[in-house]
């Protein structure tokens, strides 16, 4: 059986603002209960968490990783996750795997922008959440300020568990707020928040109130666990002050975490079984396996590695599990316990466990190993494109291959090739983490990419209707070629139902058959009477009108929305040919488009845009100014943040992240999902077909 018991594992991630300190403070976590002997420091590039090239070269954390130690009896795994909102995925899959989530905030610098997203996704992701003041040696502290900024951003509940004594240079201790003594230089007297503290924790707890007013309080077990209590319902957020670069305060923070962070068997887990109804998963040893994969990583040296979660049952090395969504299920070569990038095998994992797993291809983040099935996390949807091409002619295989690896690692990293403009678009949270994932690239997979705006995917469609006819003769020795066809080319909106609109008699009073094309919303009538074009001509002429609804007429767009009626034509009894009858279709096809009123169509997305309240005006004379935007709205986001809805053309929002974040300094956040398309105004178009035209022979 394993050493941990499901309420002796403390899972815990660290997240805040980048710069606050979270990964100084897991290596101080190390070094200080003896797992790691080594010195450690974020600066020097000797960090124990920060090992990638990349992490070392900026100084700063890009994805999560995962230590785990041991501390007064409680076994730790402790995920220090990015700070910087460009690589929120990270923070966000390490919450899926943890029940404590750490806000670290600078005491320097306050409650920054990504300290308010993290403590919104712990609350989203029903983690029981505490506040640590770092970096307390840190210069211009003013700590009365901060703490008010802590309660008007996090609530009243958050309550100070201990009083740094002095701070800066000054910085030499912290007192316990439950257990006061005397202490000169205490920025506050602990004696004055001691009753309230107290107060704040027996009120989780109708019996413990109750008792407490008679006199009675709770001896140091009973207050450990009305803490978690406290901390599982909400109720209460406790605040602790540290410096892990001088260490102060380092050792009450970890018993403080080892006492009050909640244990992993109290959070309820819920999964979909079989039937699609929900289930209560227990955090039983003896029970059936169920475990979800948090984070994939591709190693050049073992490949990939799933790190994961049990949640309940005994996943054991050498054992074939089944995976939700596969048939075969998936076998265990090898389990390990992870420290960092340090892998150390074990034989089994018990609920509440993380471990990490290789050569299981099957496994990708999110993923299930057992007979139910797990929430996904929450992801936000990533918002910066850019078109990418291999810098070197030749790496289009070794590319495609290293992007899907990137994809696979980081779940706000999309790519996907464009078919209507040909270009492969890579798309991530914001350009540093497209750079980030560049240098990634080049330095592992030694492949480098060039990247440029991407083109926007507009479309081609028609206003009115119109007919014409071409012939296509041509004769050069031998058999000529021959074929001439007459259409009627009819707008035809998206939600027009095909047959409703082909069988009306009035309009195709000679309708022999027609056919619709859902991909492009295209509906091809057939009423050609007399045979004047043989029917065998007919599958010809189909494959010219799609080479030009794919390709274009006014810019080399897709063209959709309309209907096509071929209802006369001549053939030749021996020059005529499918050939000759695609060409005729193509140049009818284009000599009636430019009669009927052709238009580019544009993609609309709907936006919706989270910033400060003093910011919303700024953001609705953007939209409407400087975007062609409409606003549709604004709705209450909590914490002093509102959030814009508008309607906007993806074209005037590629770049958007650069101007939000000028406008807000940094402090918004947008989402973008795909509503329509619709005309594009007049001097819009000129200048798109002009561009087109002057960049023809560039491969679209």
């Amino acid at each position: 059986m394993s050493k941990y018991t499901p309420e002796n594992i403390r899972n815990i991630v660290l997240c805040g603002h980048g710069g606050s300190g979270k990964t100084t403070l897991a290596d101080a976590f190390l070094n200080v209960t003896g797992t790691v002997k080594r010195p450690a420091s974020v600066d020097d590039g000797t960090s124990i968490c920060d090992f990638d090239d990349e992490e070392k070269a900026h100084k700063y954390t890009i994805e999560t990783s995962c230590v785990n130690f041991n501390w007064e009896g409680k076994h730790f795994d402790l995920f220090d996750s990015p700070g910087y909102p460009d690589f929120i995925g990270g923070a966000i899959g390490a919450m899926g795997a943890s029940d404590t989530a750490a806000i670290v905030v600078n005491a320097s610098a306050g409650i920054e922008v990504n300290t308010r997203r993290v403590f919104a996704e712990a609350k989203k992701a029903g983690l029981g959440r505490m506040v640590i003041i770092s970096k307390m040696d840190g210069d211009n502290i003013e700590f009365d300020k901060l703490i008010d900024s802590i309660h008007s951003v996090f609530g009243q509940e958050a309550a100070l568990f201990n009083v740094p004594i002095g701070h800066g240079a000054d910085f030499s201790g912290v007192v316990d707020v439950l257990n006061p003594t005397e202490a000169a230089g205490a920025l506050i007297d602990p004696n004055d928040l001691h009753e309230s503290l107290i107060e704040s924790i027996v009120s989780v707890d109708d019996a413990a109130m109750e008792r407490y007013f008679e006199g009675e309080l709770p001896n140091a077990e009973e207050m450990a666990k009305l803490i978690a209590k406290g901390v599982k319902d909400e109720v209460l957020i406790p605040v602790f002050c540290v410096s892990a670069k001088t260490g102060v305060g380092v050792k009450e923070l970890l018993s403080a975490l080892a006492a009050f962070a909640l244990p992993s068997n109290v959070i309820e887990r819920t999964a979909k079984n079989a039937e699609g109804e929900d289930v209560v998963v227990e955090p039983n040893p003896e029970g059936a396996v169920v475990a979800q994969v948090f984070k994939t990583r591709i190693d050049p040296f073992v490949q990939k590695i799933n790190y994961m979660r049990v949640y309940s049952g005994t996943l054991k090395t050498g054992s074939n599990v089944p995976l939700v969504g596969s048939r075969k299920g998936v076998k265990i070569a090898q389990l390990y316990e992870v420290q960092a990038n340090e892998l150390t095998p074990v034989d089994e994992a018990t609920p509440g466990m993380i471990v990490a797993v290789t050569k299981t291809e099957e496994l990708k983040t999110c993923g299930t190993l057992g007979e139910v099935e797990m929430p996904t996390f929450a992801f936000p949807t990533p918002m910066v494109g850019l078109a990418a091409f291999p810098k070197s002619r030749g790496d289009e295989a070794k590319v495609s291959i290293a992007l899907g690896k990137l994809a696979e690692e980081d779940s706000t990293f999309k790519v996907e090739r464009n078919d209507q403009t040909k270009q492969l678009v890579i798309t991530g949270m914001s350009e540093l983490h497209l750079q980030i994932l560049q240098e990634r690239l080049k330095r592992r997979d030694k492949v480098e990419l060039d990247t440029k705006e991407q083109k926007i995917p507009y479309r081609e469609t028609i206003q009115q209707k119109a007919e014409d006819s071409y012939r296509h003769k041509k004769q050069s020795g031998g058999a000529g070629q021959f074929g001439e066809v007459h259409i009627r080319m009819y707008p035809f909106p998206g939600g027009t139902d095909p047959e409703e609109f082909a069988t009306d008699k009035s309009r195709f009073p000679s309708l022999k058959e027609w056919k619709y094309f859902p991909e492009n919303n295209f509906l091809w009538v057939d009423s050609v009477v007399g045979g004047s074009i043989p029917a065998n001509f007919m599958p010809a002429i189909e494959k010219g009108f799609k080479d030009c609804m794919e390709n274009g007429v006014l810019a080399g767009y897709q063209v959709q929305d309309l209907c096509i009626e071929v209802h006369f034509g001549k053939y030749h009894p021996v020059d005529s040919n499918e050939q000759a009858f695609r060409t005729a279709a193509k140049g009818a096809f284009k000599a009636t488009f430019a009669k009927a009123r052709p238009s580019l169509l544009e993609p609309i997305v709907n936006l919706d845009v989270t910033v400060p309240v003093d910011k919303v005006g700024d953001v609705n004379s953007d939209i409407v100014a400087a975007r062609r935007g409409r606003p549709l709205g604004v709705e209450d986001a909590g914490g002093g943040f509102q959030t814009v809805k508008a309607e906007v053309p993806f074209a005037e929002i590629t770049t958007y992240s650069r101007t939000l974040a000028s406008m807000t300094g940094g402090q918004g956040s947008y989402t973008i999902e795909f509503n329509r398309y619709d005309v594009v105004p007049g001097n819009i178009q000129n200048e798109v077909v002009a561009k087109a035209e002057k960049h023809e022979d560039e491969d679209l």
